[in-house]
């Protein structure tokens, strides 16, 4: 996902093929933000484009898709911008895709953990496209997102994906830890030195989370599974013995061989209710 491959250049298309080393079903986003070719983005979207951004609310129509295209590119040219492709999902309609996003900032190069969901209609042209990440890399503070979509009552996971979220709800270390694979790692939204691998980091870390009486309470809205690798889209509703403002998000969590977890990356911008080191 996202963006309908035929409608770009044959050039542009060989080059996004030969970064990911395999034919693509579709030009992955930044890929094709980089190209910088706006007909070909606008005409993947099956209507209007709309684009929910962390920072900027929701992005509809060509002028502000145009504006918001325009703006990124030479963002990007300023701060040095490369991309390092982390996973990329489809499953029928819907897919996503995860980057790490390497500039230059105040004090050296930075990495921005950016997660990209998108809907699709049958033909393959994009509904909408939601980004998550968060901004605490590039401000020193959050966002404190606002939801983008509703719960779903009718959502349910299974396996081990089911086993972490009752886990994560009831503040549940053991349990959490038994759902990583032994060398099994978390990270957190800010990414960079944020990552938390084998059974002791895991520990060390959800203990941080659940420090504030008890787990984290999430509205589960959407889901992608391909059986390996899952994004659960959410509102972030409770953290332990504290009431919060729903706040979006999305976690991608990724199976290893066992069936346990080879990794959870966090994507959300939420303000910890305590001190949080």
């Amino acid at each position: 996902m996202p963006w309908t491959p035929e409608l770009f250049s044959a050039p542009v298309l060989q080059r996004v093929q030969e970064k990911w080393a395999r034919r693509l079903v579709t030009v992955p986003f930044f890929d094709g933000l980089l190209a910088g070719d706006f007909d070909a983005l606008v005409g993947s979207f099956a209507g209007e484009p709309e684009l929910h951004h962390p920072v900027r609310g929701r992005i509809r129509g060509a002028r502000a898709f145009k504006a918001y295209v325009t703006e990124t590119n030479a963002w990007f040219r300023q701060r040095n911008a490369s991309v390092e492709n982390v996973e990329y999902v489809v499953a029928g309609h819907r897919g996503f895709v995860e980057v790490v996003l390497h500039l230059d900032g105040e004090t050296g190069r930075l990495g921005l953990p950016v997660a990209v969901i998108s809907d699709k209609q049958s033909d393959g042209r994009i509904v909408e496209l939601r980004i998550y990440y968060s901004s605490w890399p590039l401000t020193g503070r959050h966002a404190n997102r606002p939801p983008v979509l509703q719960p779903d009552p009718e959502l349910h996971e299974t396996g081990v994906i089911a086993k972490y979220q009752r886990a994560l709800a009831a503040g549940d270390v053991d349990a959490i830890v038994s759902a990583f694979e032994p060398d099994g790692y978390a990270r957190e939204p800010a990414g960079g030195e944020h990552v938390h691998a084998g059974a002791d980091g895991v520990r060390a870390y959800y203990e941080l989370l659940f420090s504030n009486d008890g787990g984290i309470g999430l509205e589960h809205c959407a889901l992608i599974d391909d059986e390996r690798a899952c994004a659960l889209e959410y509102n972030l509703v409770r953290w332990g013995q504290t009431e919060l403002p729903p706040q979006a998000g999305v976690a991608v969590y990724v199976r290893g061989q066992s069936g346990m977890l080879a990794a959870a990356r966090i994507y959300d911008d939420v303000d910890p209710p305590f001190d949080f080191p």
